[in-house]
């Protein structure tokens, strides 16, 4: 057996800053592994996340130890399992499932049994601005059925009703990132409860959210930074009804299936979510959309420019990646027979 692997920096400019209450980004700052075998190559991206004080470089530096091992012959879990939850090890294990499918014929639906919709609505995401550049920002999107809206504490009132304005048709997400308390959270109660709010996810800070206990509003309130891996859905009972499934929190589709199956025991809604990222990011996590209510993949939606082949999003719905992009059982050669 012939192996070879790589993990690679690459930067995708958007088409737009991206604000939320933490701060603002202008470009996709992701990982993307490769790992090659007997000429098949299965890829992998993440994004490292300061929230989580990853860095590029600081994902790069956990990533070295594992694709030594496969770069010697180790197994796939063997590799694994030197890295913890996180962008590293949602990279690398991304690309072995997608070699996997490669090697064996089989798609990842069918290693799965988690079916790729063959289109779905997304959340798109208006992001934090003043309410006036938000209510344009939402007229411009008016269409999309599923809108997220991000907040911080400082007049969110405003900027939601600005935006409920300006798509009056569309089901909102509220995300504050973390950036309210529960007295704001109680206190916008009245007007949470007079639009058409979908989710409010993750209101108050993780490991703050024990005010959360017990309450009972007129809307769903989602899990997001609270929630990384299967071993802390317990804990979430009595406080959140819904949580959002991330593959760089939870370090990987392996992860996420247990997620998937855990939230469903526990009577958790679901959300598929996504950072900002290219399509190579997202393609994993359509295997979980078909079985969520909500799904936020709208991350290639805010490249300026994403991969040959990858999603398209308009009018807030999705259409999958072309066929041999990821995790179908495809080879290149395949293509061209």
């Amino acid at each position: 057996m012939r192996r070879t692997v790589s993990a690679t920096h690459v930067s995708h400019r958007l088409k737009a800053p991206f604000r939320i209450s933490r701060g603002v980004k202008t470009a996709a700052e992701v990982v993307v592994v490769e790992v090659e075998e007997n000429g098949l190559i299965g890829r992998g991206e993440s994004v490292p996340y300061a929230r989580y004080d990853e860095t590029v470089d600081s994902v790069l530096a956990q990533l070295a130890p594992a694709l030594d091992r496969l770069a010697e012959g180790a197994r796939p879990y063997e590799a694994l399992e030197v890295l913890s939850a996180g962008a590293a090890r949602n990279a690398l294990d991304c690309a072995l499932w997608d070699l996997r499918a490669k090697r064996e014929g089989l798609s990842v639906e069918a290693l799965t049994a988690l079916p790729v919709p063959p289109s779905l609505v997304t959340a798109v995401t208006v992001s934090l601005d003043t309410p006036e550049a938000m209510e344009a920002a939402a007229r411009a999107v008016a269409s999309a059925p599923l809108i997220k809206v991000k907040l911080s504490a400082e007049d969110p009132a405003a900027r939601l009703l600005a935006v409920a304005r300006a798509a009056p048709d569309a089901r909102l997400i509220v995300d504050p990132n973390e950036g309210w308390d529960f007295a704001l959270l109680d206190g916008l109660k009245p007007i949470l409860s007079d639009l058409n709010i979908a989710l409010v996810e993750q209101p108050l800070p993780a490991g703050q959210d024990q005010a959360l206990e017990g309450y009972d509003p007129p809307y769903v309130i989602c899990a997001d930074e609270s929630v990384h891996v299967a071993a802390d859905l317990a804990a979430l009972r009595g406080r959140y009804k819904a949580v959002n499934l991330k593959l760089d929190k939870a370090g990987g589709l392996s992860e996420a299936l247990l997620m998937l199956e855990g939230a469903q025991n526990h009577g958790f809604g679901l959300m598929v979510g996504c950072m900002v990222a290219s399509s190579l990011a997202i393609a994993p996590a359509l295997h979980l959309a078909g079985r969520c209510a909500f799904a936020d993949l709208d991350g290639p939606w805010w490249l300026a420019v994403d991969h040959p082949g990858g999603c398209h999003v308009a009018d807030g719905r999705l259409t999958p990646p072309a066929p041999g992009f990821w995790g179908d059982g495809i080879t290149t050669q395949d293509l061209w027979l």
